[in-house]
């Protein structure tokens, strides 16, 4: 063989590991090795005043029957969860819905929506501190207005902190999933709802049996990616939550996390919160995946 046709093909075999050698290396350097230096981190007890001392299953005995701010924030993201998903979704596919409307100006409405999801967490969370100030905020002040004398304390009241924070992330994700529902509306083909029409179907008959099927893959999309982020809220209940008058009802699962890990100096128990988190969030994306066949329908019919 040529020695110029060796050399063209080994630079053609390269070329495409050249290009992904970015990605591999961060990958590794950011996701896979820290990823097994968090498995045996959450074996010790390193609190970085001494050398690490392995402890076996301390940490997850500690942490499943002598914590309770473990179960505590756990559960406050399980209520984040129930009450974010569906609501997040619900908007985002209405919203879209209107977005899709082929009228005047369309196009300026929705960089309108979408411009909120591109706002810093911070900021978002000191703009809804204002307006959901118990005493002067606007939004209590539109309350009193309406005849409502006394209206939640919101982020001060902890029966109402986490509904609050729903209702602050609200202005954010909307825009964001109401993009990507507007690109899975708009692959459906006109003709469908033509021949539905003809057939007699009305607007919700349309909805119900053209739209919602063919969707479905755009909604577990949304379904999935909606649950991870809840499990991943820090931001926004860190500067919400610090100081207020709620105590622990903001103290979300990965606020937990970074307590025990750099207020406390307990990068063992840390880790093991977080071995515990990526078991609780792959368990449940492994169940949705396992249940998709069910209700997602893909054009190729699978």
């Amino acid at each position: 063989m040529p020695r110029a046709v060796a050399v063209r093909r080994v630079r053609s075999r390269l070329t495409p590991w050249l290009f992904l050698s970015p990605w591999i290396i961060g990958f590794l350097a950011f996701t896979a090795i820290p990823a097994v230096l968090a498995v045996g981190m959450s074996f010790t007890n390193w609190n970085l005043r001494f050398d690490p001392q392995f402890v076996g299953l301390d940490n997850y005995a500690e942490m499943l029957t002598d914590d309770y701010r473990f179960w505590s924030s756990l559960r406050i993201t399980g209520i984040y969860l129930a009450l974010s998903v569906p609501i997040y979704m619900a908007l985002g596919l209405a919203a879209a819905l209107l977005l899709n409307q082929k009228v005047w100006g369309i196009r300026l409405f929705r960089t309108i929506l979408f411009l909120p999801s591109v706002l810093s967490g911070v900021a978002v969370a000191v703009l809804w501190l204002l307006l959901l100030n118990g005493d002067a905020g606007a939004v209590n002040s539109f309350l009193r207005s309406l005849g409502i004398e006394h209206p939640p304390q919101w982020f001060d009241d902890p029966n109402w902190a986490v509904p609050a924070l729903v209702i602050t992330g609200l202005w954010t994700v909307l825009g964001n999933g109401a993009i990507i529902y507007l690109a899975g509306l708009q692959n459906i083909s006109p003709t469908l709802y033509e021949a539905a029409a003809i057939d007699g179907a009305g607007a919700w008959t349309r909805f119900r049996s053209v739209t919602i099927p063919l969707l479905t893959p755009t909604l577990f999309f949304m379904l999935l990616t909606t649950i991870i982020a809840g499990f991943q809220v820090f931001d926004t209940a860190f500067t919400i939550g610090t100081g207020r008058g709620s105590g622990d009802s903001l103290r979300f699962y990965l606020i937990y996390l970074w307590e025990a890990a750099f207020r406390d100096g307990r990068l063992g128990y840390a880790s093991a919160l977080s071995i515990v988190l990526f078991v609780i969030g792959t368990g449940l994306v492994l169940l949705l995946l396992r249940t998709q066949g069910r209700w997602v329908h893909y054009e190729d019919g699978n």
